[in-house]
Parts: C-alpha cells; structure tokens; sequence
C-alpha cells in the first residue's frame, strides 16, 4: 500500500480525483511538467483552473487502455489525422496511440437452479442498497467473507476450464475461423480459444429475470483482426480468449478531458469471433442441462429458438436430463437466432489493453522494451495499454506484471537500489 508510505517520505504526494490533461515538453522534447484539473465529481467546489507539476527526472504515464492514450493525444503524440481533426499540432508521429484496441469478448448463459442451491442472487443487488445506506445483506458480518455461499468461492465462480477445439469441432466454427487457427493456434498448443466457467449466480438487468435463483454459464474469447427472497440462477460464462477484432480509442477534443472518446471496438464483426461464442453457447447449453440443480431456462434471456424445434428453450424442468441424452441439434433458423442473440448479449470483460503497444515503431508500437515513449525523453508507460497482445487470463495479473517490471526499470534508470 501506497499510503502508509506519507508518514514517512514527506516528498511523497498523492492527488486523487484528478483528471490529466497532457504532458508538456522542452526543445528538446522532454517531458518537464504534467497539466491537471481536479474532477468535478470528487470535488465539486475546488478550483476550476489547470495546475501543473514538474518532472525533473520522470514522467510515468498509468491511466489504463482508455486514458493513457488520451494524455498521449493532448500531448500532440499521435496519429497525425486524429490529432488535425481535433485541432492539435503534431510533436511526435506515433500512428499506433489509442490503435490496437483489444478485450475479451463474454457471453452470459442464465439458468434456473433449484430452490435448495446456493448461489450469490440474494448478494448481487443488495450493492446498490448497501451503497445508499451501508445496510441490508452486505452490512451482515457474514457477508465479509463469501465463505458461506456459493460453495466456498470468494467470487462465486466455482469452476472453469480452457478449450481448444478438436478436428471435428473444429469443422463447426466456419472457413473463417479455420484460417485464424491455422495461422495463430494451431501450433501453440497452451492457446485455449475460449474461457467457460460456472457462475453461482444471474447477471444483467434486474427487470429481465424472474425473482428466483439462478446459475450462470458464460464463455469468453479474445478479439482479433483478420470478440423479495430472490429466486436461484447458474450462469454460465463463455469468454473468447483471443478475438480476432481490433478497433481504437481516441480523443475528440483537444484540452476537455471529460468529452466522449471515439470508441470503436469491434466487437463480433468478423465471423472468426462470432462461430466460437455461438459454438461455446451450445457446448455450456449441454452441461448447464445435465447440472443437478437445473430447473429450466429464462426464455427472454436465451436466444429466440424456434418453440417447435429440437433447440427450442426448456422454460421449466423439474430436474436434469441424462448424460446419455443426445445433444441438441440447431437448424438453420435456430443457428441465425443464435448469431443474433450473440450480437445483442457478447459484452466486454473490462479486460481492454493493446492501445500504446511495446513493439517496434514501424509495426504500430508507442513505446520500446523500457516503456519510453518513442521520439520524446523522460516519458513512460506503465498500465496495461503497453501489452501487444491479449493474454488468455484475468488480466488483472498482467497489469501486476507490468507494475513489478516498471519498478524495477525505473529504480535502475534512477538509481534506486534495493528494487528487485
């Protein structure tokens, strides 16, 4: 922990609540001073004027995937048609700032679970009470420690695993995703194409979902460029580990940190994206069926199947299906309400990185192998933006990473020892 730290380090400061607008350079182009103004959120009557701080040795950029490229913008870093648009003149050509957008695309699959189940529905809207009036569920002293729910999982995801598909699956997924695999997958055999985990309880709009208890079935995958007593739930999470869509984060004005960014992230446009989430979504289908607490499916937040066919949503069931059962077969209607579906529902996992790449400056990168900005002198980054690629994991390790990797190049350029 950072804070501790003040009482004993009086040239330690910490300002939070902060918006950066842009790093000023030298002639020279170093990076000598940081502009900013407090956010009208956090402090409603502080002042309204830009302040500055000056780096006489270092400036660390560490505003994430969104921000961090944004700073680099308004500091007239970038590409040179996004920066004219927006009316900011050119110091340093680096096409690839706010470029190379990437995430993990997620599909949640909602199931009914029986009434006995434990799961986390009770806890999920209670946050917003708790947040008002620090009482109801999360203010019971059991709620500190998820220990009594969802199985002993501190986050209610009590299981999961990696896939990669078989030849025969992977016939399933379409020409589009073959050539992606051959080109990417196939010989690194610890690349899982999708993430499917197992979530003790229903996510999503609460107004959607009968008062009851649920389980969750999810799947997800990274983009590419070539994606009153609650009732009980099961969700079931499908993440796309690597997707094949690519898109970008820039600024829209020149010194108002506070205006829309332009965010385009492109998710599901290709097919290569799509086929493993809708694969994925029938796979975890199958489990989430045969699980001993399933009880049905909540018909307005599965895909519109047709009602007569062989996919057509189980509303209630009064238990599982045998493991012997054969698995559903989609028809071509059902595969298009299925595509459909994925279009509405694959949302983001917040795992957003790729946006100021370290890799070489010719192939879109912003920063070199010591996390300097390229083209300008005492100015890093340090977030997840510097990452080149996905990775198949929470990224939250990778951001720690990183951070441990800066500490130890900033204490060696600084002369800081004791750093390892």
């Amino acid at each position: 922990m950072i804070y501790p730290l003040k009482e004993t380090r009086p040239n330690l400061h910490i300002l939070t609540g902060v918006h950066v607008q842009h790093v000023t350079f030298d002639s020279e182009n170093c990076a000598t001073d940081v502009a900013f103004a407090l956010n009208p959120l956090f402090h409603p009557d502080g002042p309204k004027e830009t302040r500055t701080v000056h780096g006489t040795k270092l400036v660390v950029l560490s505003a994430g995937s969104f921000g961090t490229p944004g700073i680099l913008e308004r500091s007239e870093i970038g590409s040179k048609g996004v920066l004219e648009q927006v009316g900011v003149e050119q110091r340093v050509d680096l096409p690839g700032v706010g470029e190379n957008y990437q995430d993990h695309n997620v599909l949640l699959l909602p199931y009914f679970a029986a009434d006995e189940a434990q799961t986390l529905d009770a806890i999920f809207p209670a946050t917003a009470e708790f947040a008002k009036t620090k009482k109801g569920l999360l203010a019971h002293k059991l709620s500190n420690s998820w220990l009594s729910l969802a199985d002993h999982s501190t986050s209610g995801i009590g299981a999961g695993i990696k896939w990669r598909p078989k030849p025969s699956e992977l016939a399933e997924l379409g020409p589009e995703f073959k050539e992606v695999w051959d080109s990417y997958f196939a010989n690194v055999p610890d690349k899982s194409v999708l993430w499917i985990g197992v979530l003790s309880a229903v996510t999503g709009h609460l107004p959607l979902r009968p008062l009851r208890k649920y389980f969750t079935l999810g799947a997800s995958m990274t983009l590419f460029v070539m994606p009153e007593t609650p009732d009980i739930h099961l969700q079931v999470v499908t993440i796309g580990k690597y997707p094949i869509a690519r898109r970008h984060v820039h600024i829209t004005d020149s010194e108002d940190v506070s205006a829309l960014i332009d965010f385009v992230p492109g998710y599901l446009k290709s097919m290569a994206d799509v086929k493993p989430l809708t694969w994925g979504y029938k796979f975890t289908r199958e489990i989430a069926r045969r699980m001993p607490h399933f009880r049905g499916e909540p018909p307005a937040m599965h895909p519109a199947f047709n009602p007569g066919g062989t996919a057509a949503i189980v509303e209630h069931a009064e238990g599982p299906i045998a493991f012997d059962v054969t698995p559903i077969v989609y028809s071509e209607e059902d595969e298009r309400a299925l595509e459909t579906y994925a279009g509405a529902t694959t949302s983001t996992t917040w795992h957003a990185l790729g946006t100021c790449p370290m890799k070489p400056r010719e192939r879109g990168g912003v920063i070199d192998s010591r996390l300097n900005v390229y083209s300008v002198k005492g100015l890093k980054v340090a977030d997840l933006s510097v990452g080149p690629g996905t990775v198949a994991a929470n990224t939250y390790s990778t951001a720690l990473v990183i951070r441990e990797k800066a500490a130890v190049i900033i204490a060696e350029e600084l002369g800081i020892a004791g750093v390892v």
